[in-house]
């Protein structure tokens, strides 16, 4: 297993990790291009080309040379010196389905949360579907934290906010 950062120039092997990984959470809750055009398994590369130039960073994890998973990390510094003014964003945490339960998301969630501390970050966030209990265990298994859930009129499910405090 290895985990390297990669650019803009591996955006449509991203969007395809993205979108093939994302296919059975929209199976399983009922998500279609037509009632939530932007859930991840409908990634395109423009998604993830608008995601570089805003200063996101992608990581992919490779298996024998196969590329089978990747996260987005975003780090938000603020001139405030007050606690939790930095914080980072885990995005688009993505396994194919066929190397999943391998240990390759733990795997790039423990390295994005290394990258945080070397970052000075205070936490992490993440959103998931509310509804999607097997992955919020998995996130409370490793430390997140499960926050307030929001609904928003453009989307077909609720999402809850989960945080991973550094700061410990």
């Amino acid at each position: 297993m290895d985990i390297k950062e990669v650019f803009v120039e591996d955006a449509e092997v991203i969007a395809y990790l993205i979108r093939e990984a994302n296919k059975p959470v929209a199976k399983e809750f009922g998500i279609t291009s037509d009632n939530c055009p932007k859930h991840p398994s409908c990634c395109e590369k423009s998604w993830v080309e608008a995601d570089f130039k805003r200063g996101e960073r992608y990581f992919m994890l490779t298996e024998n040379t196969l590329s089978v998973a990747c996260v987005a990390y975003e780090a938000k510094t603020m001139a405030s010196e007050k606690e939790g003014a930095n914080k980072a964003y885990l995005n688009r945490l993505s396994v194919l389905p066929e190397h999943q339960s391998k240990g390759f998301g733990l795997a790039l969630t423990q390295y994005i949360i290394g990258l945080a501390r070397l970052d000075a970050i205070n936490m992490i966030s993440i959103g998931i579907i509310t509804k999607h209990r097997k992955l919020l265990n998995w996130y409370e298994k490793i430390g997140f934290i499960k926050g307030e859930t929001k609904y928003f009129e453009h989307l077909p499910f609720s999402v809850t906010y989960m945080r991973y405090n550094l700061n410990k």
